[in-house]
């Protein structure tokens, strides 16, 4: 299969995924910042572009997490990092599964990671993304806490905005059309602090 193939399927299944919203020039210029092209990466690390887009395209590595305007595949400069650190792609799954006790969770957790859609961190590892999880819901029940409104408790809650906030990036308008709504960033960071501002 030609290269031109692999990368219409690939484009095809990032579609499919992500749906038809179209890239602006600010998207580009995000991305283009926040990420690398498949192959420039691949030529840093002495692999060659259609084998990730097989491994890709086979459920084996996550698909990229943008596609810009010019149809540059755009991935995390660490694409291959985890990988690496479970030994190879083949113990990859397996590897990554088991950061969680529930099998049905990691299995969930391994699929949303293939979809590429794990743009919302900066380094996407099991624990980056579990602890973005407990930063999250955290924040959410914060408003229910017995002493929501204390000093104590803006401390505790800013603390907790101020690490999601080192974990995750700014985000760009193509997420906000392709996850149908606002991200996280938007929720529990920019909405919280505007809405209980520090003491």
């Amino acid at each position: 299969m030609s290269e031109t193939d692999l990368k219409q399927q690939l484009a095809e299944r990032f579609s499919e995924v992500n749906g038809g919203h179209p890239m602006t020039d600010a998207d580009d210029v995000y991305v283009s910042a926040q990420f690398v092209a498949l192959e420039e990466l691949c030529a840093v690390h002495g692999r060659e572009a259609d084998t990730v887009r097989r491994l890709m395209l086979e459920q084996r590595l996550p698909l990229p997490g943008y596609l810009r305007s010019d149809g540059a595949e755009m991935v995390p400069a660490d694409l291959f990092a985890l990988a690496d650190e479970a030994g190879g792609v083949d113990l990859l799954e397996a590897w990554f599964t088991a950061h969680w006790a529930d099998p049905m969770t990691g299995k969930a957790e391994w699929n949303a990671y293939l979809s590429g859609q794990y743009v919302c961190l900066h380094s996407v590892t099991p624990a980056t993304i579990q602890r973005k999880d407990s930063l999250t819901t955290a924040i959410g029940a914060a408003v229910n806490e017995p002493d929501a409104g204390s000093v104590q408790w803006s401390k505790r809650l800013h603390a907790l905005v101020d690490e999601l906030d080192t974990l995750e990036p700014a985000f760009t308008g193509y997420d906000r059309l392709r996850f149908g709504g606002p991200t996280s960033r938007d929720t529990c960071i920019n909405a919280v602090r505007a809405r209980f501002p520090r003491p």
